[in-house]
């Protein structure tokens, strides 16, 4: 439904809870994506090469690209991204894991599409 008060922006939220079963796979495979970015500075690629080997969850950030997600979706252009990768506990069966649940912001903007 499109009227005149309608954004045309549109938040997506996405939230993953990945376990990693080979750290060491996960950080070649980010070494391999930095060495073949032709756009990456000297500079910044020795600090994205520090920082993927010393950290999985960079290193998994650093693979992740939210263009990847939406980047073939015909009819939208991405505007901005931000994504950030922390080590969690992971108990699937606990309340806090619901991903159906309330999360607790208020989204009094959010706009359902249907």
């Amino acid at each position: 439904m499109s009227t005149p008060e309608t954004s045309r922006f549109v938040r997506l939220r996405v939230e993953l809870v990945v376990e990693v079963e080979d750290a060491d796979e996960v950080t070649k495979a980010a070494l391999q994506r930095i060495a073949e970015d032709p756009e990456l500075p000297g500079e910044e690629r020795a600090h994205a090469e520090t920082a993927v080997t010393e950290d999985t969850a960079e290193a998994l950030a650093y693979l992740v690209d939210p263009f990847d997600l939406v980047g073939e979706v015909p009819g939208i252009e991405l505007q901005q991204a931000s994504w950030s990768s922390e080590y969690v506990s992971y108990d699937p069966d606990s309340p806090d894991w619901d991903l159906d649940g309330d999360d607790g912001e208020d989204d009094d903007e959010e706009d359902r599409i249907g």
